[in-house]
């Protein structure tokens, strides 16, 4: 009877953090790259990603149309997939190695090919596991070079971005952002400042909520493996955000995305959407009439 409970618990759970509508469609689905809007600087690839591809396929179209106003030719890889991190968390080494082995095969197609200047990625918790590539094929003979070669360059979408000319900020409104640091960026990839500097840049006002250190409840898949202690850690994030009275909270991570929107009425955005939309694109369907 006590399995049952914990496993109606852990459905439960899920259900909660299901959309209760489906998100528009990508608006680049069906193309495998997009060319710069001005003179080519570079070319990168973009994780989708399992999750975020169908939760929010609006973060990464953000980063595509960013990049591209820059000047980065934007590609999607035939034949790349999930990173491995759920899997990874659950202990399933060798499922987590074999996903590894797939997106690297992809992205080691683009560099041999037409070359690449990096992989972009828009989910922190995906760009932790990336990054650790290098070890966790370091004992496989075929793959140990190559995971290496795509840790070093892969980056986290503020990474890439806070070594560029964006440009002069197009946002007319005034609004304040409370940054939630997503463990995975802050802990896992020591990203901290670009972000918020990022974001304060291009005309927001960034505020930092207590406790910032701690996490929101999901860590993959804790929210799901354990509930109780997740719903815990989210409410007493959710509280450190809201008394920093923000119009809005940004975040870099899908996880902590679904997790704090599951607590709050406040909306709950990726940064690049943001900063996509502070240098000129189309306003975050979540502001809705702000």
């Amino acid at each position: 009877m006590k399995k049952c409970g914990g496993t109606l618990a852990k459905l439960g759970a899920m259900l909660a953090l299901a959309p209760t509508k489906s998100p528009m469609p990508s608006q680049f689905v069906g193309q495998e790259s997009v060319a710069p809007k001005v003179q080519k600087k570079g070319r990168v690839a973009i994780l989708k990603g399992c999750a975020q591809s169908v939760l929010a396929p609006s973060i990464n179209d953000a980063a595509t149309r960013l990049l591209t106003r820059i000047g980065y030719e934007v590609v999607f890889p035939k034949g790349e997939g999930c990173c491995g991190a759920l899997v990874h968390h659950m202990g399933k080494e060798e499922a987590s190695n074999e996903q590894a082995k797939t997106n690297i095969d992809a992205w080691m197609r683009e560099m041999e090919g037409e070359g690449l200047d990096a992989v972009i990625i828009t989910a922190s918790g995906c760009g932790t596991t990336i990054k650790d590539y290098g070890f966790m094929l370091r004992d496989d003979p075929q793959y140990a070079e190559k995971a290496q070669k795509i840790s070093e360059m892969s980056k986290d979408i503020v990474e890439f971005l806070i070594e560029q000319d964006l440009g002069e900020t197009q946002l007319q409104e005034e609004l304040t952002v409370a940054y939630h640091s997503a463990c995975s960026m802050q802990h896992g990839q020591k990203i901290t400042w670009q972000p918020k500097k990022l974001l304060q840049n291009a005309g927001f006002t960034v505020k930092e909520p207590l406790e910032g250190h701690l996490c929101c409840g999901s860590a993959g898949t804790y929210n799901i493996m354990q509930p109780k202690i997740a719903t815990a850690l989210r409410d007493r994030k959710v509280g450190n955000l809201e008394a920093t009275h923000p119009d809005l909270v940004a975040t870099g991570n899908i996880g902590c995305i679904t997790q704090i929107s599951s607590g709050t009425q406040i909306p709950v955005i990726h940064s690049i959407e943001l900063l996509d939309w502070a240098y000129g694109g189309p306003k975050p369907v979540q502001l809705g009439k702000m």
